[in-house]
């Protein structure tokens, strides 16, 4: 029979059939890991039938086409199970083989421990920190929801699809999926639907040793409508609550499936053995002759590639009547398809409107995060994909943007109410950025990206253009006090590989630095701003930071006795050391190093930009990273200890950030000592 004439309710639906297809995923799993000898077999043999009902009912996809804008988004948010995931992919058509099942776990492997985007065709989020993809989930449907209302008219609906989560006990248990999980019950997010593997068990044992939360209870107080499947190998019960989950437009929905970890493994099935080790070759042996399996490893019968056949077919026919749908939609609409573009980052129109604040600032004093809301909503005009918020703190930030609120009864808005949920509002961004067609910012206090710190880390790990706003950045805080007085923070940001860190010093180079960060399309950025006032100190040099990292505010490098070298706040401070310097009769020129990162690329290539005379760096925070591309005889000036409270410049003051203590390091470099009183 050839398999592309027969419709897929004709192969699937067939309890044989069905019973099969479970099955190969079940021993596809098991094989991976037994071969890798590493991996997690326990979640794959549970959720199995699970797995299968969804992929084979409900999600709509097409395995030719991975990226497909349209397709129903599947986040494997217990990401170990990932030997389930690689299974699905394999049996579904994707470009996952049986040889990159038999490569599960090894060094080079298109198949990962944990799910990694970008890695393995399919794979729509890196999961495995708990939480996170559950998290991502939220984003991905909010932002299926919000270019709903952007794009589709009464002729076309280009943006009609939903995101479904296999998530597991530990998920649950992280503190970011109550975060994310109020959050989407808040917005109403109809088309999200988490199933919860709900197996009881841990890796330490019974998760009822530490949890004993009412699942359904705390889901429902969230505003989310719940199901329970009280049998996970129940392949009706399943369908029907999959089914029920998708007639609910106004609510998430979270089914709490109750399933055996390790389900078939004699021995070790409900236990926590099942969870995170190879089942053994004697185990497996067993299983199979349970099942009536063949003793093959990753053995697929003809039956179950003639079933999934099918499947791709109806998914390859909705693409190909969907990317129809879209030119037309895209002839008739040419400013919507430009401005929220599905198959790339979206771009600014343009930043023309930044370029004006750059030549234009002079003059006066202004706080970065001022500094930053102006540039933010210059470029917001010219930027309708550009969306986002903060965590409660809009009016601090200044990240409000006009265009209304997102809301349970509105998704066209552009400011996004995260609430006080750091971790989860950084991961939902990682989900909007994932989903496609809109760019998403976030910001909070510069001292709590703590908070938010694994969710920053995998847009790194991504390559997603996330864009965190972090303002309040040093002991100028004041009054707050030192647990609101950020030290070690813009150096644990650095040591992220591929996020661009940028610390301007004023008007001028914030709005450079917000066009760098709409400009990087290929990692993240985060912008870090000063809540107090600094001195504008115009445009001179300003495109030597794109290529350098810095600029020359005053003097010359090459003719200075003695180079002063600051980010942000400390470049005024700098400044004002100088004019002190420059009564003994030493030359100083002052450096503002906006973007660290690229002025070390530039020293790792041989180059010497600040000249040959030593140099005093300076800033607000650990001087670990500045001592490292210090030169001997050079001097750093930071913190090494906690602030204090009171005011702002009395803080800075009494932990030696002072223009006096920065011009009698440059003088100490120098040999010479110096007083002015």
């Amino acid at each position: 029979m050839n398999s592309a004439a027969v419709t897929a309710s004709q192969v699937v639906m067939n309890d044989r059939v069905d019973q099969l297809c479970v099955n190969a995923l079940r021993f596809l799993s098991a094989d991976a890991v037994q071969v890798a000898n590493s991996g997690h077999p326990g979640l794959p043999l549970g959720t199995a039938t699970a797995a299968w009902v969804l992929w084979s009912r409900h999600l709509r996809l097409d395995p030719a086409d991975p990226r497909w804008p349209d397709r129903d988004r599947f986040v494997l948010s217990a990401g170990h199970g990932s030997a389930l995931l690689y299974a699905l992919l394999h049996v579904f058509g994707y470009d996952v083989s049986l040889d990159d099942l038999r490569q599960f776990r090894q060094l080079g492997s298109r198949t990962p421990g944990h799910p990694e985007y970008g890695h393995t065709p399919g794979v729509e989020t890196t999961t495995g920190p708990l939480g996170q993809g559950l998290a991502n989930a939220v984003g991905m449907a909010l932002a299926e929801r919000m270019l709903a209302a952007r794009c589709n008219t009464s002729e076309h609906r280009i943006v009609d699809h939903r995101t479904w989560v296999l998530a597991g006990d530990g998920d649950l248990m992280e503190g970011i999926s109550h975060e994310a999980a109020s959050l989407a019950g808040r917005l109403g997010l109809g088309r999200l639907t988490v199933i919860f593997d709900d197996n009881n068990i841990t890796i330490d044992g019974p998760a009822e040793r530490s949890c004993g939360d009412d699942a359904i209870g705390r889901f429902a107080a969230y505003g989310w409508h719940t199901v329970s499947v009280d049998d996970g190998n129940d392949i009706v019960a399943i369908d029907n609550a999959l089914t029920e989950a998708r007639s609910v437009e106004t609510a998430p929905t979270f089914i709490r499936l109750r399933t055996t970890i390790g389900y078939g493994a004699a021995g070790v099935e409900g236990t926590s053995k099942a969870h995170g080790a190879p089942l053994g070759i004697d185990t497996i042996a067993a299983m199979r002759d349970r099942f009536g399996w063949p003793h093959e490893p990753f053995h697929v019968p003809e039956v179950v590639r003639s079933a999934t056949s099918a499947l791709a077919a109806e998914g390859a026919a909705a693409r190909e009547e969907w990317l129809r749908n879209h030119d037309e939609w895209a002839t008739a609409h040419p400013d919507l398809a430009a401005d929220f573009a599905f198959d790339r980052v979206p771009v600014p129109r343009d930043v023309a409107a930044l370029a004006g604040l750059i030549d234009t600032a002079s003059g006066g004093r202004t706080a970065t995060r001022q500094a930053s809301g102006a540039a933010l909503n210059a470029l917001a005009v010219e930027y309708p994909a550009l969306v986002g918020g903060s965590a409660d703190l809009a009016s601090s930030t200044n990240t409000a943007i006009p265009g209304g609120d997102v809301g349970a009864d509105d998704y066209a808005g552009r400011t996004i109410h995260f609430g006080i949920r750091e971790h989860a509002m950084a991961a939902t961004m990682n989900g909007i950025a994932l989903h496609g067609g809109l760019r998403p910012f976030g910001s909070t206090f510069l001292v709590f990206s703590d908070y938010l710190r694994p969710a920053l880390r995998l847009s790194a790990l991504m390559h997603q253009p996330v864009i965190y706003v972090f303002t309040h950045d040093s002991v100028h805080v004041g009054e707050d006090g030192p647990t609101h007085q950020p030290i070690e923070h813009i150096e644990a940001l650095r040591l992220i590989p591929g996020l661009t860190v940028l610390r301007p010093a004023d008007t001028t180079e914030t709005a450079l630095a917000w066009e760098i960060a709409v400009t990087n399309t290929s990692g993240p950025t985060a912008l870090i701003l000063t809540r107090q006032n600094l001195p504008t100190l115009g445009n001179v040099g300003i495109d030597e930071v794109r290529d350098n990292g810095f600029r020359v505010v005053r003097g010359d490098v090459n003719e200075a006795d003695v180079v002063l070298a600051a980010s942000g706040s400390e470049v005024s401070l700098a400044l004002e050391a100088a004019e002190l310097i420059d009564t003994r009769d030493v030359r100083a020129a002052v450096v503002s190093v906006m973007w660290r990162e690229r002025l070390q690329q530039v020293f790792s290539n041989g180059d010497r930009p600040l000249g040959d005379a030593p140099v005093v760096w300076a800033e607000a925070g650990v001087p670990t990273g500045w001592r490292a591309i210090a030169n001997d005889g050079d001097a750093v000036i930071g913190l090494e200890r906690f602030g204090e409270s009171g005011p702002g410049s009395q803080v800075a003051a009494h932990l030696g950030l002072t223009p006096d203590c920065i011009a009698k390091a440059a003088f100490a470099v120098l040999g010479r000592t110096a007083s002015w009183r």
